[in-house]
C-alpha cells in the first residue's frame, strides 16, 4: 500500500504503552498520525478513544485508524459501532494481512496484554503494507456495510 495520509491512534490506559511503541514504528516509516489519546495509564474509558479513531475513520479525516486496549477486544467491539469502520483484532501478521486483504479492514485493534510486544511492530508494518484483494471479498465487505 502507498503510505496512508494519516493514521488515527487511540488506547486506554491498558494499552497506552502499545501506543507509543506504536507512534515510534510510524515515526520510523515516515507516516504521520494523529493521535486521539489517552495520555497516561490512567485509568480511562475505552469507548470514548474507540469512537475518536473510528469517526475519524469513517469521516475520512484519517484513511486508517489503529487502537489498543488491555484485550483489543473492548476497542474492537466499540471502533465496530460506527458506520463505515471495519475494525479488526489481530494477534500475528497472518491475521494483519488477512485483515486487509479479505475484509478492507480499515481499523487495526491490538491487545497489549494479550500481544507479546516484540511482534507488534510486525503486524503494523505488514497490516499497513497489505492491499485490499476485492474480487470476490468485494461483495462481502459491501454486505457489512447493509
Amino acid at each position: 500500500m502507498a503510505n496512508p495520509q494519516k493514521i488515527a491512534l487511540g488506547s486506554d490506559h491498558a494499552g497506552f504503552k502499545t501506543k507509543e511503541m506504536i507512534k515510534s514504528v510510524l515515526d520510523q516509516m515516515s507516516i504521520p498520525y494523529e493521535d486521539m489519546g489517552t495520555n497516561s495509564t490512567e485509568s480511562c474509558d475505552y469507548p470514548d478513544y474507540a469512537h475518536a479513531v473510528g469517526n475519524a475513520v469513517a469521516n475520512n479525516q484519517d484513511q486508517l485508524g489503529i487502537l489498543a486496549c488491555g484485550s483489543g477486544i473492548g476497542v474492537c467491539i466499540a471502533a465496530n459501532k460506527v458506520k463505515g469502520v471495519r475494525a479488526a483484532l489481530v494477534f500475528n501478521e497472518e491475521m494483519a494481512k488477512l485483515s486487509k486483504q479479505h475484509n478492507n479492514a480499515n481499523v487495526l485493534c491490538l491487545g497489549e496484554r494479550t500481544t507479546d510486544a516484540k511482534t507488534i511492530p510486525g503486524i503494523v508494518k505488514a497490516w499497513l503494507a497489505t492491499e485490499f484483494e476485492g474480487g470476490r471479498h468485494q461483495k462481502r465487505v459491501e454486505k457489512i456495510e447493509v
